[in-house]
């Protein structure tokens, strides 16, 4: 018997969505992805990402905030923000090992 997940997920990983932001991965893992979403257009009754802050950050509550971003990049669209978070987030984990 499966268990139903609470979370949508992407590449195994979870992925939450609170007003602008989306996260992305784990938060019992060492890095997870923010996502912020900078610009936006309506396309009919949708909103389509134009512009997208991505950041690789560390979970460690010991890290001051500032200091928990371990990359940053600003890119077009929802889809090449989530292409360059994933590979970030899965080399970051890779590493960890």
């Amino acid at each position: 018997m499966s268990e139903k997940s609470e979370f949508l997920t992407y590449k195994g990983k979870p992925l939450v969505r609170k007003g602008n932001e989306i996260y992305y991965g784990d938060m019992a893992d060492r890095y997870v992805v923010m996502m912020q979403v900078l610009e936006s257009h309506k396309d009919g009754d949708i909103d389509v990402a134009d512009r997208v802050q991505v950041q690789l950050m560390s979970t460690d509550p010991e890290v001051r905030a500032k200091d928990r971003i371990i990359k940053k990049s600003e890119k077009n669209g929802l889809y090449n923000a989530m292409d360059i978070g994933a590979i970030w987030l899965e080399r970051a984990l890779r590493e960890e090992k």
